[in-house]
């Protein structure tokens, strides 16, 4: 039988390892780590014979101080284009999610600006999230014009890399762009029309920013990037991931997800919303080689 002294103790230390994990994630893990997360793949379609193509993605900035200050974003700029990727791809949201819990709003035209320094031989795709819709689409446009980031909405463009490892990269509108209360919105997603632009058998790749339009999506994409989850923002042990902003629960949560040998990968993000905490999800730039050798997917 526990005796009191020893009661009174565990509880202390169970406090106060409440309170560090607590602290590490509202101060640390958001705010100072940042990772880089690797998927080698050949999906469907995709040449194997060819040097790889090599995919930056960044997802959900959500710009604002002090959370994901202008500093913060230009430290994530420098880690991306260490990685000399090939094509850049920018998944949406770069609006701040949090509107309680900042101290000040980072101008748009100062991080477009920031992200503007994104190199890549092939090139930086935008899409708009959900976020960037419920502020200021026009001007996020207008400001990643002005920073020769093109943003795409139902649209899609032929790559050609260097090595003949051409592709089609699509880029879908947002699915909650314009709320209708009562939980419910309209979006501005058309995917039967940007995919009936695709001109040729070359394969696909789809920018999508809520990950929950995959089960519609079709065979002739190879592969599909969505962000919006977060990873749910807080993954913990044996609960799990708390809270993730999709219909489907946990299936699209994180990560690569194989469905039909259909492929998507969805990214954990960078910044926060509703609230300014992640734990076990930590801030991530992806970088994805296709092809090249990786293992047939």
């Amino acid at each position: 039988m526990i005796s009191r002294r020893n009661f009174l103790k565990l509880t202390g230390l169970t406090a106060l390892a409440g309170l560090g994990l607590g602290s590490y994630a509202f101060a640390i893990e958001p705010r100072f780590r940042l990772e880089v997360t690797h998927y080698r793949l050949t999906p469907p379609g995709w040449p194997v014979d060819r040097r790889p193509v090599r995919i930056a993605a960044i997802a959900d900035v959500h710009a604002c101080d002090p959370w994901m200050p202008l500093s913060r974003i230009e430290e994530i700029v420098d880690t991306t284009n260490a990685l000399e990727p090939d094509l850049i791809v920018l998944l949406g949201d770069y609006i701040a999610g949090l509107r309680q819990f900042q101290t000040a709003v980072v101008p748009i035209d100062d991080w477009a600006r920031a992200l503007g320094r994104l190199q890549a031989p092939l090139g930086v795709r935008a899409i708009l999230g959900n976020h960037d819709w419920w502020t200021d689409p026009e001007r996020i446009r207008a400001a990643f014009a002005a920073n020769r980031i093109a943003v795409m909405e139902n649209d899609v463009e032929p790559i050609a890399a260097p090595d003949g490892s051409d592709f089609w990269l699509a880029g879908l509108g947002d699915q909650l762009a314009h709320p209708l209360g009562g939980g419910r919105y309209a979006g501005v997603d058309d995917l039967p029309g940007t995919l009936s632009k695709v001109a040729d058998d070359r394969p696909v790749v789809l920018l999508a920013h809520e990950p929950d339009i995959f089960p519609r999506v079709p065979g002739k994409v190879s592969l599909t990037l969505s962000g919006h989850t977060h990873g749910g923002q807080v993954n913990l042990p044996l609960l799990g991931r708390l809270v993730v902003p999709s219909r489907y629960g946990d299936r699209y949560a994180y990560g690569h997800i194989v469905e039909d040998n259909r492929h998507i990968i969805v990214s954990g993000g960078l910044g926060c919303s509703t609230l300014p905490v992640r734990f076990g999800v930590p801030p991530e730039i992806l970088l994805i080689e296709l092809g090249g050798g990786a293992p047939v997917a």
